[in-house]
């Protein structure tokens, strides 16, 4: 809620103000301020900005940002080196250790774009430790060849991704770290649509089941198979039908109990929901589903009845899904 983050926010405040006292924070009840909320195009509440040597120009948006230990990171990043140099195994090693998840770079000689790169996907991803290293005993100590950024969970290694010069950004990098947040499927719950929703992956796909059915066990394997895959991607959602707290979700899509298991896809961007066509929750339809989505060549789904014939005649038009946008908007 806004009330946490404010707090959150307060304590990032207090603890810089000892370590880095250079930096100022300020607090603005937008409602009040019309135009500093227009001049920094301020949409959503609570919205973070940050202003480099006195400049009202480009101020750099915190997005996502919600723990004061976060805060702090992402301000650090900025204004200092956002990644540790790593010259020795057992440096990495307690950096690998120190907490749930870090990135580490590995990197032939650290001067090319793909550092670059990397450096800059560590200051937007402060929810874990960045190191990087040139030493050829590290690498080699990993068994690495090529320039990688590997992703480490609770000391494992669960992701390695060969950076190649000018073929990486940094959303697209930001994005997959991010997902390492989150379980490869996550459960919907009041809790996780929280982290779910703080993910920078605008396309969801959930798959709505009770989780108590014979069949489960097989479409969740199957599910988890795909998701696997498009990691970075499309975040992959479980839902179970079963629970009654999820009410709001089923209405949202137009669930019924007759559909399940059912799968389909939300792009928040754009709003807009696509129906899995088959009806089996298999890898391959899973796959095939994602992959058309990716390709712009799935299919919109309209839980909508026609359009009456006679919907313009009288003063009061009758709307349905299929033309409510068009004649609302």
């Amino acid at each position: 809620s806004s009330q946490n983050l404010s707090e959150e926010f307060a304590e990032a405040a207090r603890q810089l103000k000892k370590e880095a006292p250079r930096i100022q924070f300020g607090k603005i009840d937008v409602t009040h301020q019309h135009d500093l909320r227009k001049e920094f195009n301020i949409r959503e509440f609570p919205t973070v900005k940050f202003f480099v040597d006195g400049s009202r120009e480009d101020p750099i948006d915190c997005k996502g940002v919600r723990r004061a230990s976060a805060f702090i990171t992402w301000v650090k990043r900025r204004i200092g080196p956002s990644t540790i140099l790593i010259n020795s195994t057992d440096q990495a090693e307690a950096i690998i250790h120190a907490d749930d998840l870090a990135v580490i770079g590995f990197f032939k000689e650290l001067h090319n774009d793909s550092v670059e790169v990397f450096c800059e996907t560590a200051r937007d991803v402060p929810e874990m430790p960045f190191g990087m290293t040139a030493s050829e005993d590290v690498c080699a100590n990993y068994s690495i060849q090529k320039n990688t950024l590997v992703v480490f969970k609770k000391g494992k290694p669960v992701h390695n991704e060969v950076l190649e010069d000018g073929r990486q950004n940094k959303l697209d990098l930001t994005r997959l770290i991010k997902t390492f947040t989150l379980d490869l499927v996550t459960e919907y719950n009041l809790e996780t649509s929280v982290k779910i929703f703080d993910v920078p992956v605008e396309n969801h796909i959930l798959l709505f089941t009770p989780t108590n059915s014979d069949t489960f066990s097989e479409i969740y394997e199957n599910y988890k198979s795909a998701a696997a895959e498009f990691r970075g991607k499309i975040i992959f959602v479980l839902v179970d039908t079963n629970e009654t707290r999820n009410g709001r979700v089923f209405e949202y899509f137009r669930i019924r109990e007759v559909d399940v298991p059912a799968v389909r896809i939300l792009n928040l961007t754009s709003d807009t929901k696509y129906k899995m066509p088959a009806d089996e929750v298999t890898v391959e339809n899973l796959k095939e589903f994602c992959q058309n989505y990716l390709n712009g060549k799935a299919k919109l789904h309209l839980t909508s009845e026609e359009i009456p014939e006679d919907w313009d005649k009288m003063p009061v038009k009758v709307l349905v899904g299929k033309n409510f946008n068009r004649i609302v908007f």
